[in-house]
């Protein structure tokens, strides 16, 4: 009798699964369960199996900007919110950087400097009158030059110098006259061919001229630099003041010893300044010396005496002046 193997048992439906096929299955379950569920929880990105694959970038070191929404019709855009910039010694020019909203180039607003920038300031008229240091109080003058630089009309030199006795240049004395006096300046324009454009007494020398005070000589010279002598001093003065002549200048002018050397072009106007009270003759009233360098204390004197004259200053009792003459 020949031995044969047994038959294969049928498969049925109703066999039990094994330990380890049950293991299988749930460990396969399980992870597809949590892949779907961490898949779920990213919300609006999906499924993407690349991304379980590849490794999480690093953060960027760049900072990130919250774009800023469009306008809509009818409402008003959120505005920007405001540069921040350290002040600085002075204003910065920083390039303008694109809105956001409409794509157009705005500028960076830099704030200047917060320290008050330095003003030029004029020097105003002295209330009180210098105390010079070379005029003593009882130098013969010393009223007058003190009247004039309260009133800032004259000046003095480095360390409170007047300096009293020097002469003065027609440049020096065109400064003063326009320091003193305000009359309207004429239509003329005042162009000497030695006064270079950069002289420092050009405006002065320009009013001046316009207003009839001081005039130049033949060929259109002026002569800036020269000492001025106390005729043209007075003839000046009685000039730009419009003076009224007097009816016998020769009566006038016989008060004066030396009426003889008054040159002839100024008699009149000599007469006229006697006349109105503008001489001062130091230290003789009666001794004009009309062609001598006037100096910067006898300039002071009658131009003074020519501010009385025009109602803007108060009379000095002085012996050294002529009184006028009706």
């Amino acid at each position: 009798m020949t031995n044969s193997p047994p038959p294969d048992p049928q498969s049925s439906q109703n066999n039990p699964l094994g330990f380890d096929e049950f293991i299988g299955i749930f460990v396969a379950l399980t992870t597809i369960g949590a892949i779907l569920f961490w898949s779920l929880s990213r919300g609006n990105e999906g499924f993407n199996l690349t991304s379980l694959l590849s490794p999480s970038p690093s953060p960027s070191a760049q900072p990130t900007f919250t774009p800023v929404p469009e306008a809509t019709t009818g409402e008003e855009a959120p505005a920007l919110p405001p540069a921040t910039v350290t002040p600085t010694e002075s204003p910065q020019v920083l390039a303008p950087v694109p809105d956001r909203r409409t794509g157009q180039q705005i500028p960076i607003v830099v704030p200047f400097r917060t320290t008050t920038p330095e003003r030029v300031q004029q020097t105003p008229a002295p209330t009180q009158p210098i105390n010079f240091v070379d005029v003593p109080q009882d130098y013969w003058a010393r009223s007058f030059i003190d009247a004039l630089s309260a009133r800032g009309i004259v000046t003095g030199f480095a360390g409170d110098y007047f300096r009293p006795d020097r002469p003065v240049t027609r440049a020096e004395f065109a400064a003063i006259l326009q320091d003193a006096f305000d009359q309207k300046p004429g239509q003329g324009t005042a162009n000497f061919k030695d006064v270079q454009p950069n002289f420092w007494a050009v405006p002065a020398i320009t009013r001046a001229n316009q207003t009839g005070f001081l005039e130049g000589y033949p060929g259109n010279v002026f002569r800036p630099q020269q000492e001025i002598p106390r005729v043209q001093v007075l003839v000046a003065l009685a000039s730009g003041l419009n003076l009224p002549t007097v009816s016998s200048p020769e009566q006038v002018l016989g008060i004066y010893n030396d009426a003889n050397q008054i040159p002839n072009y100024a008699t009149e106007s000599i007469a006229a300044a006697t006349a109105n009270g503008l001489v001062v003759n130091y230290p003789d009233p009666k001794s004009l010396n009309p062609n001598r360098n006037a100096t910067r204390a006898e300039v002071a004197a009658i131009v003074h005496q020519a501010l009385v004259q025009a109602g803007k200053a108060e009379p000095i009792q002085s012996q050294y002046v002529v009184p006028a003459r009706p």
